[in-house]
């Protein structure tokens, strides 16, 4: 389908870690790839973690990401849908994405069709069996009275807190990120198995796991399914890209290898 235009999914920048000079240069690659797909993209899935932490007080939002901000704004002028999904680094947002850059946000994973496949998206934290101390705290983070009592610090100090549990979170979580766990222990995995046993969904795509993969999955009625995870920008620098028939998931620095595939 030559003249069908694309649909791009891509996740978890961590822009802002670890630190200054190699987020700038990871934000440089990132604009460069947006700019290259703006020809053919009709809408852009972003998944989740684009930035390391992101809270938007009623009148101040971090600075930086000046570059990557710039191509979103001009890639929604150019007329190209743009959707948001709140990880769980910067679950903290509110408006200013779509007053400012006409971008959707979700909080929640959602279900969509195109072409005649169904779509099941989301950044992928808290889904399937396990983590529950997670969980939990996402509940708490997300408690409206919470997200006030935060706002009410001075952003020297809710920030530098911030910083400070993401780059723990990083630590905590970065040994099993980069190595897949098996058909019974991916989170994730597991999820997509329950969903496809109550409803039909082609391509389940989510972010969270910093691993690319992409797994195929049958139902017990026969209907066939895919999960993908989207990787990362820091290590794998994959997206997935549906030109209106196929799903493709793909490194832009040409790490197909390291893609995880079950046939």
């Amino acid at each position: 389908m030559s003249d069908y235009k694309k649909t791009y999914f891509l996740s978890d920048f961590h822009l802002g870690a670890p630190d200054h000079a190699s987020s700038m240069e990871r934000e440089k690659i990132i604009v460069q790839f947006l700019d290259e797909i703006k020809k053919d993209a009709a809408e852009i899935f972003l998944v989740g973690d684009m930035f390391d932490f992101w809270y938007e007080y009623r009148k101040v939002v971090p600075k930086g990401y000046v570059r990557l901000l710039g191509k979103l704004a001009e890639l929604s002028d150019m007329g190209i849908s743009l959707h948001f999904f709140v990880g769980n680094h910067d679950m903290w947002m509110k408006d200013y994405f779509k007053k400012e850059l006409n971008i959707s946000v979700y909080f929640e994973p959602k279900e969509f069709e195109r072409n005649g496949k169904k779509f099941l998206i989301g950044h992928g934290d808290g889904l399937g069996p396990g983590d529950h101390g997670y969980k939990r705290l996402k509940k708490f983070f997300r408690n409206p009275f919470f997200k006030w009592l935060f706002g009410i610090l001075p952003p020297l100090v809710g920030m530098g807190l911030a910083n400070y549990l993401s780059r723990r979170s990083r630590v905590q979580t970065g040994a099993s990120e980069e190595m897949f766990l098996g058909e019974d222990k991916e989170w994730l995995l597991i999820y997509c198995k329950e969903m496809i046993a109550k409803k039909n969904i082609d391509f389940f795509v989510f972010g969270h796991r910093h691993l690319a993969i992409d797994y195929r999955l049958s139902s017990k009625n026969g209907y066939n399914s895919r999960y993908i995870n989207l990787g990362d920008w820091i290590h794998y620098y994959t997206y997935a890209v549906f030109d209106g028939e196929q799903l493709e998931l793909k490194s832009y620095k040409g790490q197909e290898n390291k893609i995880i595939r079950n046939r």
